[in-house]
């Protein structure tokens, strides 16, 4: 009896499946390129969102801290009756150097200043006063609350009060508009 041996031809193609076409050089090489210009995109865009929610952290921590500063300033205020050379004021001016320098370092500026225009996209008008000669209609007379900017955008607003020419009709230069902003002709 003959030995059978295993059949080592190649099967027969079916009839319904065409062969596959082999992929070029080129092609494979395009297709590198594409994909490796995914990943730099992709990349670029997870870099982008790590330094947004880095910023997003930073400013809820700052406003954290807002308070504490503002509580520390109010209380050098208090303080600020005692001699120029008494330690506990020395102490304090020293503080109040290392905050602002620590606020400055992370990128926080105020927004508000005494004589400065108002401006409602920075701060909120939670008063008004007569215009004077110091504070002309339509400029910051009084600080109530610090606002500050943190890297382009508002951290918190400021609540200011804000001059105003009574004697002017709304719609004048000058006026607060019922909105709090100023208002220009």
């Amino acid at each position: 009896m003959p030995e059978e041996r295993p059949d080592t031809s190649e099967p027969a193609a079916k009839p319904d499946s065409a062969p596959e076409p082999v992929a070029s050089v080129e092609d494979w090489a395009t297709r590198y390129k594409y994909l490796l210009a995914d990943f730099e995109n992709y990349r670029r865009r997870a870099e982008r969102e790590r330094e947004t929610l880095t910023r997003q952290v930073r400013a809820g921590l700052l406003r954290e801290v807002l308070p504490i500063v503002e509580g520390f300033r109010t209380a050098q205020e208090a303080l600020a009756h005692l001699p120029p050379a008494d330690p506990i004021r020395k102490g304090l001016e020293l503080l109040d150097r290392e905050w602002m320098t620590f606020l400055k370092h992370e990128g926080v500026e105020p927004v508000a200043a005494v004589g400065r225009p108002f401006r409602a996209d920075e701060a909120e008008a939670v008063g008004e006063t007569g215009a004077s000669p110091e504070h002309p209609a339509g400029a910051i007379a009084e600080v109530v609350q610090q606002g500050y900017r943190f890297y382009g955008g508002l951290l918190r607003p400021a609540k200011v009060i804000v001059a105003r020419d009574r004697s002017a009709p709304p719609g004048v230069a000058g006026a607060v508009a019922p909105d709090g902003s100023a208002e220009e002709s």
